[in-house]
């Protein structure tokens, strides 16, 4: 395989001018293996991506290591103690152990050899007000519940009054935005405040998402609004519920004051309530974390192994202390040489690691509909999580060119079906950050990118055996089943959930075949019935041969494909209500999307399909104004 050797080593190794000529090569990997996106039958720009099989860890390993993380205390936690919030354990280890901008005032200008600038919170507010919190969110702190309830909880997580113990910064980093490099960007709204450990030791960091002017804010105002907000904080939660690696959201405050906002870009701005999210995770570093470094020349390369390391140390301590004895080699193939040792090269372990966790992500967006809608460098976390959500999305109608973003409509190159591939692009760029850092050669930098495609279909290929109920992967009636789908613009969440209702009985009518599916397959015409009652039929005759009952099928089916996800008109409704001061739609949606898989009797309108009016602009379709 022949990525990094595409670019030219002369220059790896430039002035930081001259490197920046490196981060905005849009050169995509070659592959000497035949690889096939899933989704590449549709006229969608730059698809080339596919398969390989390997004995990989299963998609279910990765749901459990991610999902539900509050529930490895097995009801422990109503033995521990629960805290008030200045009795919070913080640790302060990204302060502590990596180099500082020596400057603390907020003029924006360019931050160099430092990995974030202290600086504290200098958003206004006038009576701020508590909108939602998490609960889940809580326990993983050990936070007791009744903190919610302090009359100055609003102050505290707006920024207006200072948490005890925190020390607050914003982190430097760059990025491609669109496949062009865009040089520094770093937290310009967002100030984490630390990091809190909890009695397992584990690390979260806390950050109050709109909290004012950083270095890095540029032209900006550091600010953010409500109707952003209110989308991140619930989407974040919905997200870790359909077990999906993500941030997460303690909660959401209103500042009490007016933020102005051009949401079109068109030159109507207009005021809209500001707001703050308190998000949460084990880290917020970001692919553009170690790119900015590495893209300012020698002098820097230092500081991307110092933050590698430090990464390593505290989110990826297994990789520290690896030892011949775990074997962890692998051949590469090639004829010249052999074997990629990732016993002998942590850094190189660790770029796999990032890979395969990047594409199990990925794969599953794919798996629910959900679209990212900007997939730039800076947004891809170096833990796997999905983070940054801005004009996200999950489909409606199934349409494989979708994206939410009304920035990406000219190309869309973060559309949907483009998702697996540009996984792997802004990978591509990660290895070759590292190989510009000298931290991998060529060999582990491409097997790190080997790794990703063959992490993603393997499961990708799970995830869609489970959505059909399927035994085994079967690629032809699933690849058919999607063009059936594109065609009919069906609604990709709620016919997966009805087609549990297909019985696997060869013996049905064709006439009555379809009629489990009759609410997804709307106003399709005789030629479309024959197409899908044929595949029907075969889907049936897959089925019977399985030895599975209806009822455990329907089950298992049941458990993978969600009744409820967080439809962009859904988060609109609760965003207007939200703005005439009535949270309750807010936190009832939240409860909702808590329980995606459970029938939840009653709340069967937050299963239905769009209305007309959700297809109007800022609806369906947003900009990155927030």
């Amino acid at each position: 395989m022949q990525i990094l050797s595409k670019i030219s080593p002369s220059l790896l190794h430039t002035s930081s001018s001259s490197t920046a000529l490196l981060f905005s090569k849009s050169f995509r990997p070659n592959f000497p293996f035949h690889l096939k996106n899933p989704f590449s039958s549709y006229p969608i720009h730059h698809n080339r991506f596919g398969a390989l099989f390997s004995s990989m860890d299963s998609v279910d390993s990765v749901a459990d290591k991610f999902k539900n993380q509050s529930l490895e205390n097995d009801g422990s936690n109503s033995n521990k103690r629960l805290l008030k919030l200045d009795e919070l354990n913080w640790d302060h280890s990204f302060v502590r152990e990596l180099p500082a901008d020596p400057r603390t005032d907020t003029l924006p200008r360019e931050v160099l050899h430092a990995c974030y600038t202290k600086v504290l919170p200098s958003v206004e507010v006038e009576n701020p007000q508590l909108v939602v919190w998490s609960e889940s969110v809580a326990e993983l702190l050990e936070l007791n519940p009744k903190e919610f309830e302090r009359p100055d909880f609003p102050l505290l997580f707006s920024g207006a009054s200072p948490l005890v113990g925190a020390v607050p910064y914003a982190q430097n980093y760059g990025g491609h935005q669109f496949g062009m490099w865009a040089g520094q960007l770093g937290d310009g709204r967002a100030i984490t405040l630390g990091e809190v450990l909890n009695s397992k030791s584990e690390r979260w960091e806390l950050q109050l998402k709109g909290a004012g002017k950083t270095p890095y804010s540029r032209f900006a105002d550091g600010l953010a609004v409500l109707r952003s907000s209110i989308r991140e904080f619930l989407c974040s939660e919905a997200m870790h519920s359909l077990g999906i690696p993500t941030t997460r959201a303690l909660c959401l405050v209103m500042t009490g004051q007016d933020v102005t906002r051009d949401m079109f870009y068109d030159g109507n701005p207009k005021d809209e309530p500001g707001a703050i999210v308190c998000r949460v995770a084990q880290s917020f570093l970001r692919f553009g974390s170690y790119q900015l470094h590495a893209s300012r020349g020698n002098e820097d390369l230092e500081v991307v192994r110092t933050l590698a390391d430090y990464t390593i140390r505290h989110h990826f301590p297994h990789l520290e202390n690896m030892s011949k004895s775990e074997s962890i080699s692998f051949s590469t193939g090639e004829e010249d040489d052999s074997t990629v040792d990732l016993t002998s090269n942590k850094y190189a372990a660790w770029a796999v690691e990032v890979a395969e966790r990047t594409a199990s992500m990925i794969a599953r967006w794919q798996g629910v509909g959900f679209t990212h809608g900007v997939m730039n460098t800076d947004n891809m976390s170096v833990l796997g999580l999905t983070i940054d959500y801005g004009p996200f999305g999950f489909l409606d109608a199934f349409d494989p060119s979708y994206t939410p973003n009304t920035t990406d409509l000219p190309g869309r190159r973060y559309c949907f079906a483009n998702q697996p591939d540009i996984g792997l692009w802004n990978v591509a760029q990660f290895a070759t950050t590292l190989s510009t850092a000298k931290l991998l050669n060529e060999k582990e930098a491409n097997y790190a990118m080997e790794r990703y495609g063959i992490r993603f279909m393997d499961d990708y290929q799970a995830i869609m055996t489970k959505k059909l109920g399927l035994v085994k992967y079967n690629k032809q009636m699933i690849g058919d089943l999607l063009k059936h789908m594109a065609v009919d613009k069906v609604d990709y969440t709620n016919f997966f959930r009805l087609l549990s209702n297909i019985k696997a009985d060869a013996t049905i009518p064709d006439n009555q075949l379809l009629i489990p599916l009759k609410a997804a397959l709307l106003d399709i015409g005789m030629e479309r019935k024959e197409a899908w009652t044929s595949w029907v039929k075969s889907y049936i005759q897959e089925l019977s041969t399985s030895g599975v009952s209806d009822d455990e099928r329907k089950a298992s089916m049941n458990s993978v494909n969600p009744k409820y996800i967080l439809r962009n008109y859904l988060c609109q409704s609760a965003i207007d209500a939200a703005e005439q001061g009535d949270f309750g739609e807010v936190r009832r949606l939240l409860e909702v999307m808590q329980r995606p898989f459970d029938e939840q009797p009653g709340m069967e309108k937050y299963a239905r399909l769009p209305p007309a009016w959700a297809y109007r602009p800022g609806v369906g379709m947003l900009s990155c104004s927030s």
